[in-house]
């Protein structure tokens, strides 16, 4: 027993080793990763965006297949259903939203000045408030320019940033359709064109690994979306019944960063409880009601249902990773970091209990 632990650790240490080293050869070949990586990342926009769409549209196709319609006719129909949508979107609801967002822009800086003449009153009772949060709030204010300094310094050179991405983003944006209908079309050939080169054993065990990891992404990205836009739409509801102002621009903001797990939530109630606060002080309470609400029926009905225990991830840990991401990526990085660690955990687990199995039959091995 002492013999195999510490063969066991050998093996381990040696393949960190191996780990490490790979790791400095890739660094110092960087002038030949560096060309690669520009590659993808000119073809990731168009193929992130199709696979969003792809893992949304599958089950359609899917169940149009049923009904023994034709693979490419039940493709047209699927890009006739999103034409569709987002025409709606284009002359039904975006006009409103584009109003409520040019409204509430407006309104910032009334918003501001009730907010400093809040800060002004509680000044003004020295006995009551802690000096040091007096001083804090001195501090903020005194450095507010300072703040508006930097933040338009930032927004201008993301908008020179931005136009000079404008063709990559109009490209990405015609090249999606072209990426979906052949996702959509062919999709079900990559693993058998992956796994040709292999035995049938091990093909089978690739052919399975394939399928985990399609099901995980697909019950993210599904489960995820969905649940945003049910939650989204409660938001509406709600806000309407209460009467608050901005209602559909703050339940649109709230359905996109409700797609951040865990955390969303928190970022998309903030902006309404500043403007239900401002509108009426009741309405702090109301919205948070709304959305304590909204959020006990999407973790008691929606959730459950739609993405079920499919990712088997703790709460803690999805909270760890997002915040290591967006550290290290921005927002790109807290947006694609939960399904990049649940694919992650999907592969090492697979392959460790592919590593346990061949221990019993060396044939069973992947390598």
């Amino acid at each position: 027993m002492i013999c195999l632990s510490q063969k066991r650790w050998f093996q381990i240490m040696v393949f960190f080793i191996l780990l490490f080293l790979l790791i400095w050869l890739i660094s110092l070949t960087d002038f030949i990763f560096i060309p690669v990586l520009q590659i993808l990342g000119a073809i990731a926009f168009p193929m992130i965006g199709a696979g969003l769409l792809f893992y949304l549209t599958k089950p359609i196709t899917q169940l149009l297949e049923k009904y023994k319609i034709n693979r490419v006719v039940s493709i047209i129909l699927v890009f006739l259903l999103i034409i569709v949508l987002i025409t709606l979107f284009i002359f039904y609801i975006w006009p409103i939203a584009q109003r409520q967002i040019y409204n509430l822009i407006n309104a910032a800086p009334s918003m501001f000045k009730m907010v400093e003449d809040f800060i002004t009153y509680w000044q003004t009772n020295y006995s009551e408030i802690p000096d040091q949060v007096i001083t804090s709030i001195n501090d903020f204010i005194d450095d507010i320019p300072g703040h508006l300094e930097s933040i338009i310094n930032n927004l201008f050179g993301f908008i020179g940033s931005f136009i000079g991405q404008v063709f990559t983003i109009v490209a990405g944006f015609v090249l999606i359709p072209f990426f979906l209908f052949f996702m959509l079309k062919d999709g079900e050939k990559l693993a058998p064109f992956i796994t040709k080169i292999f035995d049938e054993k091990k093909a089978k065990n690739i052919r399975s690994l394939l399928s985990k990891v399609d099901h995980v992404l697909g019950s993210f990205i599904q489960g995820q979306l969905i649940v945003s836009f049910c939650v989204g739409i409660l938001l509406l509801i709600g806000y309407l019944i209460i009467g608050l102002e901005y209602a559909l621009a703050l339940s649109l903001f709230a359905m996109l960063m409700n797609v951040i797990p865990y955390l969303g939530p928190f970022i998309a109630v903030a902006p309404a409880l500043i403007v239900g606060a401002i509108q009426d002080p009741t309405n702090l309470i109301w919205v948070s009601l709304i959305m304590i609400i909204a959020q006990q029926i999407e973790s008691t009905l929606i959730s459950p249902n739609v993405m079920g225990q499919v990712l088997d991830l703790h709460p803690l840990t999805i909270i760890v990773v997002i915040l290591a991401a967006g550290s290290l990526a921005g927002i790109v990085g807290i947006l694609f970091a939960v399904p990049f660690y649940a694919t992650l955990k999907t592969i090492i687990v697979h392959f460790y209990e592919t590593y346990t199995e061949s221990k019993k039959n060396k044939k069973d091995a992947l390598i």
